[in-house]
């Protein structure tokens, strides 16, 4: 039994070949946020499709009505009813997309290093996963702050300092 969620990583765009430890820096951001997070992620999965803004403007304009590319979608998997037997399929968490050119761009524009931006997406991916969301200001705040939490035990500085408050 592990205490962390299996990830699996699908490249579906080539241009992610330019980020050859992508696979790597999202398994050790999920890992991390997992350690972290109050929710039972053991012997759970996800998938993480690193894809371009071409497909993630298609996930978006069909999921979200909104036709244009972004960094991030998360889609929670609908959870069965009732406690599942030892026979069952793992339980899935649902699935992250991740664009490579948004996220090269703010990664560029914001000058972080690219392997930060790409972990403060997973955890924010993955965060969404378990049920946190940013409707509102008193849950954008508590999941930033997690968000914070998390990237620190990676060594990764605050993605909100720069925001004008």
């Amino acid at each position: 039994m592990s205490a962390f969620p299996a990830t699996e990583v699908l490249v579906t765009a080539d241009c992610w070949q330019a980020e050859p430890d992508a696979d790597a820096v999202i398994h050790r951001a999920i890992e991390a946020a997992a350690a972290i997070v109050d929710a039972d992620v053991a012997d759970a999965e996800l998938a993480v499709m690193l894809t371009d803004d071409a497909g993630i403007r298609t996930l978006n304009a069909n999921w979200r009505s909104i036709d244009k590319p972004t960094n991030v979608l998360s889609f929670p998997a609908l959870q069965p009813e009732g406690a599942g037997g030892p026979d069952d399929a793992p339980r899935m968490l649902g699935d992250i997309a991740i664009a490579y050119q948004t996220t090269r761009r703010e990664a560029d524009e914001e000058q972080k290093p690219f392997d930060h931006h790409l972990s403060h997406l997973a955890v924010h991916g993955f965060l969404h996963l378990i049920g946190y969301d940013h409707e509102n200001d008193d849950d954008a705040e508590d999941m930033e702050a997690l968000e914070r939490e998390i990237l620190g035990t990676l060594g990764i500085p605050d993605p909100y300092a720069d925001r004008i408050a």
